[in-house]
């Protein structure tokens, strides 16, 4: 056993971790800045444990006058730690132990190495001879974000609400707005004083994204962070406790999410992981510059993250869910000469004339009236791969229509039940994927689909909430089977990859409601929206990158007949720095419009290689919903790709700010579309470029090369 010391320090050449020992024995995580940092005095050492644990009958009590912490959490001692390798990994686990209670928990933090994102989960073990009912466990803790009146006051809070057809929209606010001064201490407990945000039912993004952010909007220093949770059960606050700012993430919790689970002796519970991503300057840009390069280090590794194809998709702004051959064909033959590489079959093509799809979902059979003739769907699947491309398919796996006869054929303990009753959410049931019929009817699916058909690719859609969970198993709580039934569908997705490890699967949840990195770890494309107006699409596909790595946002392009050029151009930018996930009726557009169509195309597979490597900025900050201009930038080492919307109501002239490129020699080069009226103007001297776009709705594509710039 190693003896307690005064100060740890763990890192890596850009981020160090600093936690405390006190006399009492209790660890609290003291600081996480660049190596070499000064520590915090020990007056300053923040009241916050290294993790917060209440259990019922172990919660805080009033003592003087004053509230005495002494929940679990408060009380658990450090007595070990060690520190290891994990491949690009470093990895510190510290041990943690109540003697009372026997609980003791092991956190561990994790960081690749050249980037400044810390990813933390803790597992719980209860080595006493009673149960401990739990009801919240942190995920992390962290104190200090900003110490001292001063910094407070210059801190903003950051947060994205992410609603259906407007999604990733960040805000921004002064922590004071929530953390006032009052005189010459602040002392806030039991929830008082603080900016939370709190994920709730089924949907992980509903509301808004499992993330947020701190700050300094002078100094620039910034932290973000991200909750790495398939489900709605998560929590975030950040506050002022003894004039320091501090950080609280937890998953499900009983408060918030009525969630409670009892820890047997000898058994275990593990958080859901999250990752805190820290700069010491750059803003909120650098800052989600190193949580990209986080995502792409955590994530399963997969082909398609290197080779970006062009998916066409039926759906939007096409077919809407009403597929047939006599459709297909020829939008089969228009998007392979647009360049896609896969044809994606959305909703509607296993049912027939019953009344609609919505309720009849589930045995996932092709519907013969949709796909006539000896063939049927196979037919229009091998017109996909004649024409050079993947076909792929539409599912909504977790679901079962009310009319499906699944629904009768597995039994009640294989949905979401609560009180003994199958919970049936706008003419559907939920799986529940911890029972094995369950488990086994979506396998059997993916099996005859991938294995025998050979499907591609998968567009995995999530349609219901169905509430608070399921209490199907005696004494759980909804909350608590939630989260089991999260894990499943993640063990779930490993298993279909784990057999058909070339098969690209796409998350989709009505557009971005499911949108996290417990899921986008393991599926290779996010659905960022199902918004079907080109002009609302560019701040959702501007602000894409802070919530997934750009080569993962599948961004619809989707041109209509009636269009005119520049919104043929428009909806074709708006993929152009993400995933095209090209749609509309390709055949029916003008020449001039399909040129557009295929010249964008051309362009993306051009420069596709460097989305992959790229990271994210926003010359114009982050885009709001309504901004007449909104910019978004992708820079390499050595390129800089900028796409620029200037939306009606807006002035013909903008200046952006690209202070990466100050003092370099780049030049600025239309990249689309080349008929583009643009002017742009560069100065090398302010890192500053002028853009004119005469009309609107407009948007253009340009590149900036600069091999000599070091940034």
């Amino acid at each position: 056993m190693t003896s307690a010391p005064q100060l740890l320090r763990w890192g890596h050449r850009t981020l160090e971790v600093e936690i405390g020992v006190a006399e009492d024995g209790i660890a609290r995580l003291t600081r996480i800045g660049l190596p070499g940092g000064t520590p915090p005095e020990r007056r300053n050492w923040p009241a916050l444990p290294l993790v917060e644990v209440t259990a019922a009958g172990h919660g805080r009590a009033w003592s003087g006058g004053r509230l005495i912490d002494t929940s679990l959490g408060a009380r658990l001692r450090y007595r070990e730690h060690r520190v290891t390798r994990d491949g690009a990994w470093h990895v510190l686990t510290v041990g943690l132990h109540d003697p009372e209670t026997g609980l003791a928990a092991q956190v561990t933090y994790r960081s690749p190495d050249g980037v400044p994102v810390l990813r933390a989960e803790v597992v719980l073990r209860n080595d006493g001879a009673a149960p401990l009912h739990l009801e919240s466990v942190s995920s992390l803790v962290v104190a200090g974000l900003a110490d001292g009146r001063e910094a407070i006051e210059a801190a903003d809070v950051l947060w994205a609400e992410n609603d259906w057809v407007a999604e990733c929209r960040w805000q921004r606010q002064p922590m004071r707005v929530t953390s006032p001064f009052l005189g010459d201490r602040v002392v806030y407990d039991n929830g008082k004083g603080e900016v939370t945000r709190t994920g709730r039912g089924v949907w992980s993004s509903c509301g808004r994204l499992p993330m947020g952010g701190l700050t300094d909007r002078g100094a620039g220093r910034t932290w973000l962070w991200q909750i790495e949770h398939n489900g709605g059960g998560w929590h975030w606050e950040c506050g002022e406790r003894d004039g320091l700012a501090y950080l609280a993430l937890f998953g499900p919790n009983d408060t918030h999410h009525g969630w409670r689970h009892p820890l047997e002796p000898g058994a275990e519970f593990t958080t859901v992981p999250v990752a805190l991503a820290f700069v010491d300057d750059g803003g909120p840009d650098e800052a989600f510059a190193a949580l990209t390069r986080y995502r792409r280090a955590i994530r399963r590794p997969h082909p398609d993250h290197q080779r970006l194809p062009v998916i066409f998709n039926d759906y939007m702004n096409c077919l809407m869910g009403d597929p047939t051959t006599e459709k297909l064909l020829p939008l089969i033959d228009a998007a392979a000469e647009a360049g896609a590489e896969y044809f994606v079959i959305d909703a509607g093509w296993y049912d027939g004339e019953n009344g609609g799809w919505w309720d009849s979902v589930g045995a996932w059979e092709p519907a013969a009236s949709r796909f006539p003739g000896e063939r049927g769907i196979h037919e229009v699947l091998d017109r996909i791969r004649e024409r050079g491309m993947v076909p792929g398919l539409w599912l909504e796996p977790e679901v079962i229509g009310v009319r499906s006869p699944m629904a009768e054929s597995l039994p009640d303990e294989a949905f979401f039940r609560r009180d003994g009753v199958r919970v049936t959410e706008t003419g559907r049931h939920h799986l529940d994927l911890r029972h094995p019929a369950a488990r086994a009817h979506l396998d059997q699916v993916v099996d005859r689909l991938v294995g025998e058909w050979g499907v591609g690719y998968l567009k995995l859609d999530h349609n219901i909430d169905p509430g608070s969970g399921t209490s199907a198993h005696p004494g759980e709580t909804p909350g608590a089977g939630l989260l089991g039934h999260n894990r499943a569908h993640l063990d779930w997705l490993d298993g279909i990859l784990d057999r058909f490890p070339r098969l690209v699967v796409e998350n989709c949840s009505s557009g971005g409601m499911r949108w996290d990195y417990a899921l986008l770890s393991r599926t290779q494309l996010q659905s960022t929206s199902d918004q079907q107006n080109l002009q609302l699409y560019a701040p959702i596909a501007a602000s894409a990158p802070t919530a997934v790595t750009p080569e993962q946002g599948a961004v619809w392009a989707y041109p209509l007949p009636q269009d005119s050029s520049d919104e043929v151009a428009f909806t074709m930018a708006n993929a152009l720095l993400g995933r095209i996930h090209l749609s509309g009726l390709l055949p029916e557009l003008r020449p001039e419009s399909l040129a557009l169509v295929h010249e964008a195309v051309a362009v993306y597979k051009a420069i596709r290689a460097d989305l992959a490597r790229a990271v994210p900025a926003w010359p114009l900050g982050l885009p709001a919903w309504e901004d007449p201009w909104i910019a978004l930038a992708l820079h390499t080492p050595d390129t800089t790709y900028l796409t620029v919307w200037r939306r009606p109501g807006a002035e013909s002239t903008t200046r952006l700010a690209l202070p990466h490129l100050r003092g370099s020699t780049a030049r600025p080069d239309l990249l689309y579309p080349t008929a583009s009226r643009a002017d742009v103007a560069w100065d090398p001297g302010t890192g500053d470029l002028t853009l004119t776009l005469p009309t609107a709705p407009s948007a253009v594509l340009l590149r900036l090369d600069d091999a000599s710039t070091n940034h």
